[in-house]
């Protein structure tokens, strides 16, 4: 959320960062309100301090034993219009509240300007995808002839968006989770388990909520919904709250299951795991001062990256423009891992920071040196996003024999298995 005095004091900033972003919120609305809602709460200043004025006279005439009664009609008088008001105020808050959930974050100078992903810019690439004198066979196919991966199983049990992992498939993907778990921990992560169901201020604070409403997977008849990724029920764990300065910062990491209806991207590479409706991730959260955000952003991206770089598949970083940041992003990047049997890259990881719009929704601060209350700011990145990491491994260690090899750093958390061969063996 955006500080009231911010779109107060820069509206046509801020009308500029719902164009850039594609997004609709109403600034001319919530001006008028807020000026509504000023004039309100000075008004009901002035008759209260009037009262506070009239009531010592009162005091002093009954005092004297003096008539008061036209000054206790005056005050009733007063003090029904300061009930009034303070009814209008709250109708008028309750009015202004919803149209600020809807005022995107302001984009970070450096994101380039543009309507869609076609403007978003490679800063990165690693890697070199490798050249085999063999037919490269997409994850489905693979998995499907390796037996480790049955799509119509998942179809069978849930509906189209879902898919079974089986065997070493099953392993694989219990092992890409411990190793990325270990990795994080190592430099620095705290490790959390955490609720996979959130309620509506949680989903709020982070900013799913309103505007994903129609994404995310609520349970009827009850104020819970199913978490579209860790970053919810991690990045709420302050909500509520004032830290002080020496705490800051703080890194998370979680691994969940995920859940998206992913309303707005019917036809959208459906194929095989590519998007899916639940899948596992491992999520980085940072909750950091303000002043160091920005290269704690570019550290959060680097870990992410770790990931992709022990695992040896190439990849390209994206920086995203206007028009495909998220709603609730300042700035973000993309991890784009090459998927060999499908032949192009496929995101991996969104890499935020959010800077005060998710804490200013959260009420979640620090008090600086100074005594100071400040918002924190807040990042979050996948470190990162399965199934699409296991394609990319099935694709780019696939073997012509049709198997699949295993990648050094993995070999640990499947007990030195060097190979996945025929029906889902491992040797």
């Amino acid at each position: 959320m955006l500080d009231i005095k911010f779109i107060r004091e820069n509206p046509q900033a801020v009308r500029e960062a719902v164009r850039q972003k594609n997004e609709n919120a109403d600034i001319d609305q919530i001006l008028a309100l807020d000026q509504k809602r000023r004039e309100i709460i000075a008004e009901v200043e002035r008759l209260k301090a009037l009262r506070n004025n009239v009531s010592e006279q009162i005091a002093q005439k009954k005092r004297k034993k003096e008539d008061a009664s036209s000054e206790i009609a005056e005050m009733k008088s007063v003090g029904d219009k300061i009930a009034q008001l303070d009814e209008s105020l709250r109708q008028t808050e309750g009015e202004l509240e919803p149209l600020l959930l809807r005022v995107p974050n302001i984009p970070h100078s450096s994101v380039p300007v543009g309507a869609d992903e076609e403007s978003n810019v490679t800063v990165k690439e690693w890697g070199t995808a490798s050249q085999p004198t063999f037919t490269l066979l997409p994850h489905w196919d693979l998995g499907k002839n390796l037996n480790i991966l049955d799509l119509e199983a998942g179809a069978k049990i849930s509906g189209s968006g879902y898919f079974v992992l089986k065997g070493a498939g099953a392993r694989l993907q219990r092992a890409l989770i411990n190793f990325m778990l270990d990795l994080h921990i190592r430099d620095g992560f705290t490790e959390v388990r955490v609720p996979y169901l959130v309620n509506s201020p949680a989903m709020t604070g982070t900013g799913q909520l309103p505007k994903m409403a129609d994404d995310l997977y609520k349970i009827e008849d009850e104020n819970l919904w199913l978490i579209p990724t860790a970053e919810v029920p991690v990045t709420n764990f302050h909500r509520e709250e004032i830290l002080a300065e020496e705490q800051l910062p703080l890194y998370y990491v979680a691994y969940t299951p995920c859940f998206r209806r992913e309303a707005g991207a019917a036809g959208k590479d459906t194929r095989g795991m590519i998007r899916v409706h639940q899948f596992d991730k491992v999520e980085l959260v940072k909750i950091v001062h303000p002043e160091k955000s920005y290269d704690e952003h570019e550290s959060l991206l680097q870990q992410a990256e770790k990931v992709l770089q022990a695992l040896k598949i190439p990849y390209r970083v994206r920086l995203l423009c206007t028009g495909d940041l998220s709603f609730a992003g300042a700035k973000c990047y993309d991890i784009e891992l090459w998927s060999a049997g499908v032949g192009k890259f496929l995101e991996v990881s969104s890499v935020s920071n959010f800077e005060a719009f998710q804490a200013r929704r959260m009420n979640t601060r620090f008090r600086d040196k100074n005594k100071k209350v400040q918002f924190v700011h807040t990042l979050n990145g996948s470190g990162t996003a399965l199934p699409r990491l296991i394609a990319a491994v099935m694709e780019n260690y696939q073997t012509e024999y049709g198997t699949i090899l295993i990648p050094e750093a993995l070999r640990p958390y499947m007990a030195g298995t060097a190979e996945i061969t025929g029906d889902g063996k491992e040797k």
